[in-house]
């Protein structure tokens, strides 16, 4: 394999070789925690040797956003990766350990600093040189000017200038019209991934996979609701992991049907004996943005100096509605509409702003939230000009609010000591805790 070739993987060799010594720990000691646990880093670091195998031995492989159905590139049995899982992936252990390195020569490369940090970060690794050139790319243009701008800069880059891409025309309403519509959006994808990599879509298997994701999406929901039960369950590195697998690493596959299965009754067997994760808990959270990769620095932190648990998030808390596969046409539609609706990002910032409203609403009842932590991510614009709005539902419903101001990716913008300070003055003056 050329120099290339080997660069393009290179990062996601070193996650493999990251996670190997925790997956043998696991393994060799689980405990009560550790078969979950294991299971999130052989579903990741698999799906990196997938990869570095079809650059390898020259195999087809897309690369694709978290927005696209994984339903029909599995029934297709086509490997792809997510762009910037790199940087996420790495979240629960402390972050990527080239994220200062990375960031510095981010800065260099003369994009506005105004603009978001993920995507800046995303158009450094294709500069570098650290992205696999996939045999085709499905791109995302939604919901902001940056991801836009974004796909323009990758398709003008001479590495991959020649790669075919495929770009959904994403209508605005979220109604029965544009749901038909974008069905029709995914059946073009479809056809442009049969022209670039030869492989075709059989309707039975489509039918067979999205069957079983609707298991997988029926057992989130029953977790989503334990999640209600005071004391929560978990500590919040699994259930933001356990996202992470159902949307976005890949479907239809009954082994992770399995996993919700024991994640479900681990998390049961937790509320009905009283044995959280995480003791003593004082303060039920709610976490209303992304999360930044450097959250393992204050989840536990969070737990253990305040008592503070993540009781729902934005990620987490999307629609989830299983697909109707009993038609083709309801099938698709059903993709179309979990694509367009469902995803996190896309189902607050794509539309109305009467999603959020109407979220906050329900997550402070629901699950008997304390307070409101609105991180305010730099890279939001939509998301700055909703904070007042959230702020003020917050204060109809009698709930404390926070504005933090952060960057998700840079520690430099907001400190991680900055932000605990400001968490830690904002619970003692609403008196939590």
């Amino acid at each position: 394999m050329d120099d290339k070739k080997e660069r393009s993987v290179s990062r996601m060799r070193e996650e493999i070789a990251m996670f190997q010594p925790v997956l043998e720990v696991l393994k060799a000691d689980p405990g009560e925690m550790g078969k979950l646990q294991a299971f999130l880093i052989e579903n990741l670091t698999g799906n990196n040797k997938i990869i570095i195998d079809c650059v390898e031995q020259g195999k087809p492989f897309l690369a694709s956003q978290f927005t696209h159905p994984v339903e029909i590139l599995t029934a297709m049995d086509i490997p792809w990766y997510f762009h910037v899982q790199q940087q996420f992936a790495a979240g629960g252990t402390g972050g990527s350990p080239h994220t200062i390195e990375d960031l510095e020569a981010m800065d260099r490369l003369g994009v506005p600093a105004d603009c978001c940090t993920l995507l800046r970060l995303l158009l450094y690794y294709q500069v570098a040189g650290l992205l696999p050139i996939p045999t085709a790319y499905l791109a995302l243009t939604e919901p902001c000017d940056s991801v836009a701008g974004l796909h323009a800069a990758f398709m003008n880059h001479p590495d991959w200038r020649d790669v075919p891409v495929f770009e959904p025309d994403v209508p605005y309403h979220d109604d029965a019209r544009a749901y038909d519509y974008y069905a029709g959006e995914l059946r073009r994808m479809i056809e442009f991934i049969t022209e670039h990599t030869g492989r075709t879509l059989d309707m039975d298997r489509l039918r067979e996979v999205v069957t079983e994701t609707n298991k997988g999406y029926e057992l989130w929901i029953e977790y989503s609701e334990l999640r209600r039960a005071m004391p929560t369950p978990h500590s919040y590195i699994m259930p933001l992991s356990g996202f992470y697998t159902l949307n976005t690493a890949g479907a239809g596959e009954p082994t992770k049907t399995e996993w919700y299965r024991d994640l479900v009754a681990n998390a049961e067997a937790r509320v009905r004996e009283n044995r959280p994760e995480v003791p003593n808990q004082k303060i039920r959270l709610l976490w209303y943005d992304i999360q930044p990769m450097f959250f393992s620095e204050l989840v536990p932190w969070l737990e253990q100096q305040w008592g503070a648990v993540i009781a729902m998030d934005m990620v987490s808390y999307c629609p989830h509605e299983l697909v109707d596969t009993s038609t083709e046409a309801a099938m698709f539609r059903g993709l179309a509409k979990r694509a367009l609706q469902h995803g996190p990002m896309i189902h607050q910032a794509r539309g109305l702003v009467d999603n959020v409203i109407s979220d906050i609403r329900r997550i402070v009842t629901d699950y008997r939230i304390d307070c409101v932590i609105f991180p305010g991510h730099m890279g939001h614009k939509d998301m700055a000009a909703t904070a007042s709005i959230a702020r003020e539902t917050c204060r109809e419903l009698g709930v404390p609010f926070l504005y933090i101001g952060m960057d998700i990716c840079d520690k430099r913008y907001t400190s991680v000591d900055q932000i605990k300070d400001k968490i830690s003055q904002f619970f003692r003056a609403m008196k939590l805790g």
